[in-house]
């Protein structure tokens, strides 16, 4: 494999497009040794991977300290950077181990480190001099003026965007002239940024710590005020989207001008490493080469396909999102359509294939109740496997002892050829793993002490400690709830103190810098109304999603201009005792929702499972005018537990803990 020349934010320094473009890195997940392998072979020019405890895929497979060097040492030899994920947040008592695993992982041969916390990033940047940082998505960044705040205040050299940015939002966001890495393909968190306190408030292990229970991924029902379920989609699974895939817009993203494209999946097996880069490999090759060709996408999805999915969408980068992004059905493998059953005998079943099978593969057969089934019992789709290998159009006989009928659809969940051209190449790159020696980097580390809170707190803030209580804010309202307030509505919030958006887009600037003008005091929830805050000299105060666990997050919220800063209602929750010292800081409240704990917002409208959006005599649907939104909707759990719903008259969803 020939040796790529980077750039210092992993561009290709010659790779450009056709139409002279630079193109973008094309960032890999590792989990392990063999991932990280795998991921060199198919053609990454870097990769991300967790070390230690500090990153936000906890039960990853891991490395020992001699599997990363070695992997970085096999990287490096083959021009591939080497990036390493400290993308929790963290505690004060833990502050100086998590600067001490960023240095030590940049000995044993990272490039440069992911950070959400912004305490962490600054205890980096002033332990370890030239430290590159990289932002996280759990940032919540949103904006231009998140970007621009991240990398003038924090210092950080590049910016990963959240999920739901469209193309041309993203493209605004390179404009500014700062790197922007984007995710392109994998799971999606279907709250904003991945910022959800669901598993936290409701299973007490949190996402923002790295052990996210997933809950997005089980089984509810949505009913009405007296119960009854509204559920109109097939499937159960109403908080699950589908795998994003973004391979069809990707000559657009180039053009935006960013600088990484991300893949998704540190918890994913080496094949599903090796399959998904070598595609995104192939199709950034066919760009560099003049060669691409819009026909040749679907070939591309196909091939995707054949590794892990939840089924695909490209909702977010259309500016959509709705039933459309949604897996309803299942939140496990979905596999690749490749034909359906054409004839039923005894325990064989035959398959007219529209797409070509090998020998060894794994077929799912999909049937759907009433087809051997009853309501009350599960779905146990049959797997089988392949037995010939045949071409699209032929038909191939399979063993199926379960009673099916003919039309079903038949699908590949598991690939014999990428498993054994995994197995492959993943024996020759051991062996080079084998035979490479580590270098040991040198690193300096400055003497690293806790960081104190500012002394110089106003006097309002030396009397505002303890929990947050609605009296702490005059007459406290949040934004949400003004955007159904009719738009002659000029109320007077000058002794109000609003509580922003968790959200600050392109499309939500107008509307908030509005509130920011009118309010007496805001709370900002994103680095962007920080931003905008600043510009427009408003008082303003910080809450979750802006995640605050630390004295030196806390140091720099005060160094931006924020008064109070609110405590999220996971860590008055599950974490009272660690951050009892923090929440003992003038000017430090409890959550702002605590009269009703907020457990995630989405981009996605929940309403959309009882089926398709009302629209007007154009054809758009209006969310402002929606009459389900002003019916009382209720989430169900399993065990019954029932989550309000609110609507917002932007179609956001938010689910609060009842």
């Amino acid at each position: 494999m020939a040796i790529r020349t980077m750039g210092p934010c992993g561009q290709y320094e010659t790779g450009l497009d056709g139409a002279g473009a630079a193109l973008p890195e094309l960032l890999a997940p590792a989990g392990g040794l063999d991932q990280m392998l795998a991921a060199i072979a198919a053609g990454a020019d870097a990769i991300y991977a967790g070390l230690g405890d500090f990153n936000a895929r906890v039960s990853a497979h891991g490395f020992t300290d001699d599997e990363f060097a070695r992997g970085c040492a096999v990287a490096h030899a083959h021009g591939v950077r080497v990036y390493v994920t400290l993308n929790v947040f963290v505690f004060d008592d833990e502050l100086s181990d998590a600067v001490a695993l960023g240095a030590h992982a940049l000995e044993l041969g990272a490039d440069a480190l992911i950070v959400a916390d912004a305490g962490l990033a600054c205890a980096l940047r002033a332990a370890i001099p030239g430290v590159e940082i990289h932002l996280s998505t759990q940032a919540g960044v949103h904006s231009e003026g998140a970007v621009r705040l991240a990398a003038d205040e924090l210092g950080v050299e590049r910016v990963t965007t959240a999920r739901e940015l469209t193309v041309d939002e993203i493209a605004s966001l390179c404009g500014t002239g700062v790197p922007i890495e984007v995710f392109c393909h994998g799971a999606i968190c279907i709250g904003y940024s991945g910022a959800c306190e669901f598993s936290a408030l409701r299973r007490g292990r949190s996402a923002m710590r790295g052990d996210c229970t997933q809950p997005c991924r089980l089984a509810y029902d949505l009913v009405d005020e007296a119960g009854e379920s509204v559920v109109a989609v097939e499937g159960d699974r109403l908080l699950c989207p589908r795998d994003y895939l973004g391979i069809a817009h990707l000559p657009e993203l180039v053009a935006a001008g960013v600088a990484s494209l991300k893949i998704e999946g540190r918890m994913k097996n080496p094949d599903y490493v090796f399959n998904v880069v070598r595609a995104w490999r192939h199709a950034l090759d066919m760009l560099r080469d003049g060669t691409w060709d819009a026909n040749a996408v679907p070939a591309l999805e196909r091939e995707l396909g054949r590794s892990f999915n939840r089924g695909f969408t490209d909702a977010y980068l259309r500016g959509r999102s709705g039933a459309e992004l949604m897996s309803f059905e299942r939140a496990i493998n979905q596999g690749v359509r490749v034909g359906r059953l054409v004839a039923v005998g005894h325990e064989e079943v035959a398959v007219e294939l529209d797409a070509a099978v090998a020998a060894g593969d794994t077929l799912e057969i999909r049937f759907y109740p009433g087809v051997d089934a009853r309501p009350d019992v599960p779905k146990r789709w049959p797997q089988v496997p392949c037995p010939v290998s045949a071409a699209a159009g032929e038909r191939v006989v399979v063993h199926c002892k379960r009673k099916v009928d003919t039309g079903c659809e038949v699908y590949l969940i598991r690939s014999a050829g990428v498993l054994d051209q995994t197995a492959a190449v993943l024996e020759r790159m051991r062996a080079e793993a084998d035979a490479i020696a580590p270098v040991a980097r040198a690193v300096e580390v400055l003497p690293f002490e806790d960081v104190a809170v500012d002394g110089g707190a106003s006097t309002e803030l030396a009397g505002s400690a303890g929990p947050a209580k609605r009296e702490d804010f005059a007459r406290m309202v949040f934004a949400w709830e003004l955007m159904d307030v009719g738009p002659r509505d000029e109320r007077d919030l000058s002794d109000t103190t609003v509580v922003l958006d968790e959200v600050c887009r392109a499309g939500d600037a107008e509307r908030t810098r509005a509130l920011m003008q009118r309010a007496g005091r805001v709370v900002c929830r994103n680095l962007g109304q920080v931003a905008m805050a600043r510009e427009l000299g408003t008082t303003f105060d910080v809450a979750a999603p802006v995640f605050c666990a630390n004295r030196a997050t806390l140091t720099w919220l005060r160094g931006l201009g924020a008064g109070r800063v609110c405590l999220s209602a996971e860590l008055l929750g599950n974490d009272a005792e660690r951050v009892a010292e923090l929440a003992a800081c003038p000017g430090v409240l409890g959550p702002v929702d605590a009269d009703r704990p907020e457990l995630m917002v989405c981009e996605h409208c929940l309403l959309t499972a009882e089926g398709a959006c009302a629209t007007d005599a154009t054809g758009q649907v209006r969310c402002r005018d929606c009459s389900r939104r002003q019916q009382a909707r209720f989430l169900v759990e399993r065990d019954g537990t029932r989550l309000p719903v609110v609507i917002d008259a932007c179609g956001r969803t938010r689910i609060f803990l009842s």
